[in-house]
C-alpha cells in the first residue's frame, strides 16, 4: 500500500501528467531505493551552499514543469567544478521555459545501468534492466520480466544482458554489488505493484552501480491517463 507521502506527490503531479525529478526521487527514496544526495534549489545562494556541503564537482539540472527531457534544452550540466561555474550554469538555466530552480546533486562513479517500468494492459507492470547512459538507444541491451520480481528473476535478467561480463568484473575491473542491484530492483518492483495502475511508466537512467551501491541518478515518472 502506497505511503501517504507518495500519494500526495502523485496527486500534486496529476494535472501535469508526470512527476518532476526531485519529487520522483523522493518517491523512490520513500520506497527504500538509494538515490543521489540532492537538493532542489530555488535560488543561486541555495545551490552554492548545498554544493559546498556535498563537495565539488556537482551535477546541475534544470527543474521546470514544462520540460520533461532536460538534455534537449541544455538543462543538464555535469562536472560543475566550483562556485563560479555553478553560478554561470544557474544563470544560463534560469532562462529555460518554466524555470523553477535547479537540482544540485553529488557526482558518482560506476557502471551506468537503466531500469524501467511499463504498464502493460494485459500483463500489468513489466520491469526492464539494461546497460544505461547516453548510449542506451544505440546498444538496446536490455532484459525484461513481469513484476513482481524475485531474486532468481534478477539473476536471469543480468545473465540475459549481452554486456553482463562488465557487471561481473571484466579484465580486472571491480564488479558491481549484485546485492545492491537486487535490493534496488526488488524495491522498484514492489513500488511498481503498489502503484496499481496509477503510473504508466518509469525511467531510471542512469542507475550508477559500483562495488557497494546502486544509486538512482536520474528518474522520470509518467502518470497514467485518467
Amino acid at each position: 500500500m502506497l505511503r501517504e507521502e507518495i500519494k500526495a506527490l502523485l496527486s500534486e503531479s496529476r494535472e501535469r501528467g508526470w512527476v518532476m525529478e526531485p519529487q520522483a526521487k523522493e518517491i523512490l527514496s520513500f520506497s527504500g531505493m538509494d538515490v543521489t544526495e540532492f537538493m532542489w534549489c530555488r535560488d543561486a545562494g541555495e545551490a552554492v551552499h548545498f554544493a559546498d556541503k556535498i563537495g565539488y564537482p556537482v551535477v546541475v539540472k534544470v527543474v521546470s514543469p514544462d520540460i520533461i527531457h532536460k538534455s534537449d534544452v541544455s538543462g543538464v550540466a555535469l562536472g560543475v567544478a566550483d562556485e563560479k561555474a555553478l553560478m554561470k550554469v544557474f544563470t544560463e538555466m534560469s532562462t529555460i521555459k518554466g524555470f523553477s530552480g535547479v537540482l544540485v546533486e553529488e557526482t558518482l562513479k560506476g557502471m551506468e545501468l537503466i531500469a524501467g517500468m511499463k504498464m502493460d494492459q494485459q500483463f500489468g507492470p513489466v520491469i526492464l534492466l539494461g546497460m544505461g547512459g547516453t548510449a542506451v538507444e544505440i546498444y538496446k541491451d536490455v532484459a525484461i520480466r513481469m513484476a513482481p520480481l524475485r531474486e532468481g528473476d534478477i539473476d536471469s535478467m543480468v545473465k540475459s544482458i549481452k554486456a553482463h561480463p562488465l557487471l561481473e568484473g571484466y579484465r580486472g575491473a571491480p564488479p558491481i554489488s549484485m546485492n545492491a542491484l537486487k535490493r534496488m530492483l526488488l524495491a522498484f518492483s514492489g513500488l511498481a505493484m503498489e502503484f496499481d495502475g496509477a503510473v504508466d511508466s518509469i525511467d531510471l537512467n542512469p542507475v550508477i552501480c559500483n562495488e557497494t551501491r546502486c544509486i538512482v541518478a536520474d528518474a522520470r515518472i509518467m502518470l497514467a491517463k485518467q
